[in-house]
Formats: C-alpha cells, structure tokens, sequence
C-alpha cells in the first residue's frame, strides 16, 4: 500500500513548492495532488470553510472583513519531460534555482498560496482559495468553468490573483485568443500525372505569404502595453507520397490585445485574409482581459508590489474572472517564457520575495 504524501503548510513555501512538483499533476490526473491538497487544508488551517469539486479544491473564511481577496491557482501541469522530482541547484550564472515540471508552471504559486492561508492569523480581507484542474488543456474541462456552473457563489471577489508566472511582476489583463482553420480544396490525382490534378497544399502559399507579412498592432490600455501577433501554429495535408493531394489545412492562432471583443478579433482576421479561396473555420476564442488596476483592491497589492507591472502576453483565466466582472491580476514566481520546458525552472528568491509582498497585502 503507497502511503499519500503530505503537505507541511507551515514550511518554507520553497521546500513546499518541491514538494507538490515531486507529486506529478498531469491534466486530468490530479486526483492525487487534490487529495493531498485538501488534507492539509483541513489539518493545517484555522477558519477555512473547504469543500472539493471534482479535482478542484476550494477554502474562504467568513470573517465579515470589509473585502474578499481570491487566490487562484491550477495543480495540473502539461506532461512530463524527465523533470520530476524537483532538484535544487545553485550555480554562480542562475544563483539559487528549483527545477522540475511546474516550478513555474504553477506550483510555486499554489505553494505561496497555501502557505500563506496557514501562516496569516490577522487578515486584513477576507480570503478565498481556488485549487483547480484542467488548465494546461482545452477550455472545455477548465475546473473553473465547473466551479462556476455548480459554485458560482465561491467565485465572489473584490479582486482575484492568479499565481501564474509572472517574474514576481504584477501583470495585468492578458491577451485574447483566437483560433482559426483555413481549408484548401483541390483534386486528387497521381504524382507522375500532376497536371490532372489541382494541388491544395500549394494553394496555401497565399495564406502563409499574407500571415508572415503581417504587421501586428502594439496598444496601451493603463499604462500595458499588448503587442498582438496572428501565426501559422499548425499545417497538415498530403495522402501519400505519390499523390497530388486534395485537401489541406493551416490552423492560425490570432493573440489580440484586451480592447477587441472576440467578434472583433474574427472580423480582423476575416479582413487580413480576404480575398483568399480558402473555408474559413473557427475553432477556439477565449476573450482577453482588461488591466482593471483603477479598481482599489487591484491598486493596492500594486502599491504592495512595489508599483511594478506589465501587460500580460498569453491568455489566462483573468479572462474569466475579468467577465464575471471581478478585478484580476497574475502574479507568482518564475519566467513565463520557462512554462512547460524540460528545463523548466525558477529562481528560488522570486518565490521568496513573492510570498513577502502577499503577506504584506493580506495581514492587517
């Protein structure tokens, strides 16, 4: 019988994120991360009402403080890549880092999270914490999207932070996403008889000539910049190798800045590429989120972070906090730009300093 790891809420958040890296979490497999969860949850917390939901594990305090603050963080991580278990190093060019798959990814801020829900007695707001899963894959198993449907009532706040990586910077909004595929038709014929044929994958060239002169748009929303970018991410086509093929495909993923509406973010990507014969499909859309840093929840732990923030590139579930009218920034240890790497990593001082600033905002 395997004995289920346990959690020390109470340790330093750096040796607590090594050890939910050590329990692996991939999406749809986090049964035993939420077990895990959940125990030390109910062991090593004071005032927490908590309830599980699926793979989810949720915790609030009742206090009647004047404000609820949300902390918002996923357990699954994309798949392993002989990064698990955690290994520590230090060098003289990285200093002091913690490797594994989801470091940064986010366990680093699900560890602060937990340990400051254990460690604070004198919380200056009310505090919710939200412990989902499926966020690495498809919107549609999103725990979220379950809490909201069956829990709406947990997901009130005056501000929301979600632990995603961010540099131990406040980054603010995050980008919308749009998926689009675009489908080429032609004749199938015999490679030594092409001329029979009607080639649809050179009748993409078109298309990848369009999107790689492409000039996207910078905007400034509250002092965030966003930067948009609409790129080929998928092509597939051919039968076989002595046939010209008869159909082909190019999924293009379109990041738009927060001030376009999904509707908005097609109609562009229709204008860009018209005039082209190709079947025009969409397959995904997620809408961004504005920065709502004028909210004075969201300004506050701003002036607690020093007055550091940056526009968010990437979308993130602020998306779905933001349309639930609710405040929310990103704001955790690590590089976003080492998500989901083999070599995954993050510096330990981020976690450190990232647990400092929460506490800081949080106490009374």
């Amino acid at each position: 019988m395997t004995t289920q790891p346990r959690l020390d809420l109470h340790a330093d958040p750096i040796d607590l994120t090594a050890a939910l890296v050590d329990i692996p979490s991939v999406s749809q497999d986090e049964a035993l991360i939420a077990d895990v969860v959940e125990a030390a949850l109910r062991e090593q917390t004071t005032g927490f009402e908590v309830i599980r939901s699926g793979n989810s594990v949720l915790a609030r305090t009742n206090r009647g403080l004047p404000s609820r603050v949300m902390l918002a963080g996923h357990l699954d991580t994309v798949p392993i890549a002989d990064n698990v278990p955690s290994r520590r190093t230090v060098d003289a060019e990285e200093g002091d880092v913690l490797h594994g798959c989801g470091t940064v990814d986010m366990k680093s801020g699900d560890a602060v999270f937990l340990h400051l829900a254990a460690t604070i007695s004198d919380l200056a707001h009310d505090l919710t914490l939200v412990f989902y899963d499926c966020e690495e894959i498809a919107a549609q198993y999103n725990g979220l999207g379950r809490i909201e449907r069956e829990l709406p009532e947990w997901l009130q706040a005056d501000v929301a932070v979600l632990g995603e990586p961010s540099g131990g910077f406040i980054e603010a909004g995050c980008q919308g996403t749009l998926r689009v595929r675009l489908t080429a038709s032609g004749t199938r014929a015999h490679s030594a008889r092409s001329w029979l044929g009607d080639n649809a994958i050179h009748k993409l060239a078109p298309l990848l000539a369009r999107l790689a002169d492409y000039q996207p748009r910078s905007v400034d929303i509250d002092g965030c910049v966003y930067r948009e970018g609409l790129s080929a991410v998928r092509i597939s086509g051919g039968v076989a190798g002595n046939v010209v093929p008869d159909t082909a495909d190019v999924d293009v993923n379109f990041r738009f800045a927060p001030d376009r509406s999904v509707e908005q973010a097609i109609e562009h990507v229709r204008e860009v590429l018209d005039g082209l014969d190709l079947d025009f499909e969409v397959t995904d859309s997620s809408p961004g989120a504005l920065p709502g840093l004028g909210a004075p929840a969201a300004a506050a732990l701003i002036e607690a972070a020093g007055g550091q923030f940056r526009a968010k590139y990437g979308w993130t579930d602020v998306s779905r906090f933001s349309a639930l009218g609710i405040p929310a920034v990103n704001y955790g240890p690590g590089d976003p730009n080492l998500a989901h790497k083999r070599d995954e990593r993050v510096p330990v001082q981020q976690i450190t300093d990232v647990t400092a600033v929460l506490r800081g905002y949080l106490s009374a």
